[in-house]
């Protein structure tokens, strides 16, 4: 399904609020999508553009699953399988995103502008194309703040494989895509080895077809709403921030690279893609691509059977893992595996499989009966942490992590929970 297909669906539903009268890109189109999150919405009119834009998507892992015509707990396998199975996807000559080639002037289109302490308006939800000679195409989000109307700054985060293809080549041809189909996202967000082609795993999960962009020698998904072409100057910095990033705390200013663009390409009635900053949105698209990681690695050592990066975690620092339990030490080798499935990772919460992972009074119910803290604790002191974590040691982001077991010990008695019968509701 592509974006805009996702959209028109929501649009013969329920599930999409239309917003018709004139609003403005400077902080009132985040904060309708604040007000109503996790509602869909389009807004129709938008004051300093002509393009319509649409956010609050993806805001549920159901809702995400369902744009991927999966069930919530299907779409953690469905990842895996898809980045062993990836397959080259097929070049067209003609594409929908290629409809209307322009010159570039970002000041039209509807970059927003979230908070009033923001550093400028920004694309949220864009996904970068670039390429290295050796390892091929990349993917991957980042943020780019408005400088101009020709450039942005963008953010690039340390020891990514974008910032390692920016510091061995000095410059980058890249390719910016926003309003993306939902298994573009998801194959974004991945974390895989040096030239995997992230479209390659898109591929695997639904046909994403790629057109030659038409001023870099890049390969473009063909069915993106917007392409805005360009390059990205390794010594080339402005100030980039402040953001509110994914904790929901405002990120530090810094000196990051300028993206230049010679060119934009859209479709004709092109719609824009808001990611609000540290909302469900946001949460969900970064947390989610973490749990296929996290489940790889703790089914080598025991048996799993679900995983949720929650968003109440920030998506990025707590993880809860369900696991089959068959040995009493299940648990504490589940914690160190799912660490190791995601570095980023602050807590790690272990259940047994009658726990629903997505309702956090269940994991709070088997903390109160099931864990004791001089049992069932992992304390891993000084390890490197998340950049993210406002509370991590500045400047080293050195952190405390810690893991706890909340299984049931095996063959103990009293440890089962009440469950009241079914019953058929329907009095009619």
């Amino acid at each position: 399904m592509t974006f805009r297909e996702y959209v028109d669906q929501l649009a013969r539903g329920a599930d999409l609020v239309r917003v018709t009268r004139p609003i403005s890109k400077t902080f009132e189109v985040a904060g309708v999508l604040d007000r109503l999150a996790p509602r869909s919405v389009l807004f129709e009119s938008v004051r300093e553009s002509a393009f319509r834009v649409a956010g609050n998507l993806f805001c549920t892992k159901a809702a995400f699953a369902g744009a991927l015509g999966l069930s919530a707990r299907d779409v953690i396998p469905a990842l895996a399988r898809a980045i062993d199975a990836r397959t080259p996807c097929p070049v067209v000559a003609q594409a929908p995103c290629q409809e209307v080639v322009c010159e570039p002037d970002l000041d039209a289109l509807p970059i927003l502008r979230h908070l009033a302490s923001d550093g400028g308006n920004y694309v949220t939800a864009g996904v970068v194309v670039a390429k290295h000679p050796v390892h091929g195409q990349n993917l991957d989000f980042h943020r780019c703040m408005q400088i101009s109307r020709t450039e942005m700054a963008v953010r690039v985060v340390d020891s990514r494989h974008f910032d390692a293809f920016l510091r061995e080549r000095g410059s980058l041809d890249v390719a910016l895509c926003v309003g993306n189909a939902p298994h573009v996202l998801a194959a974004a967000a991945t974390s895989v080895d040096i030239g995997v082609d992230e479209l390659e795993i898109a591929n695997a999960l639904a046909p994403t077809p790629v057109v030659r962009a038409k001023t870099v020698d890049l390969l473009v998904p063909a069915e993106a709403e917007f392409v805005l072409e360009g390059t990205v100057y390794r010594d080339r910095r402005h100030a980039e921030g402040p953001f509110v990033d994914l904790t929901g705390t405002y990120d530090v200013v810094r000196q990051e690279p300028v993206f230049v663009v010679k060119a934009i390409t859209h479709r004709r009635d092109a719609i824009w893609q808001a990611l609000l900053p540290g909302g469900l949105e946001h949460k969900l698209l970064m947390g989610m691509p973490r749990e296929p990681t996290i489940f790889r690695e703790v089914n080598k050592v025991v048996r799993c059977l679900d995983v949720s990066v929650s968003p109440g975690g920030c998506s990025w620092l707590h993880a809860v893992v369900q696991i089959d339990k068959r040995a009493e030490d299940d648990g504490l080798k589940a914690i160190h595996a799912a660490f190791a499935g995601h570095r980023s990772c602050k807590h790690v919460f272990v259940v047994d499989a009658d726990i629903d992972i997505y309702d956090p009074l269940a994991v709070e119910w088997a903390m109160a009966t099931r864990f004791q803290g001089d049992r069932d604790m992992v304390v891993k002191a000084r390890e490197a942490g998340s950049s993210l974590d406002p509370s991590a040691e500045p400047g080293t982001k050195l952190t405390t992590k810690i893991g706890f077991d909340l299984t049931r010990p095996l063959g103990a008695a009293g440890y089962e929970r009440a469950v009241f019968p079914q019953v058929d509701l329907d009095v009619t």
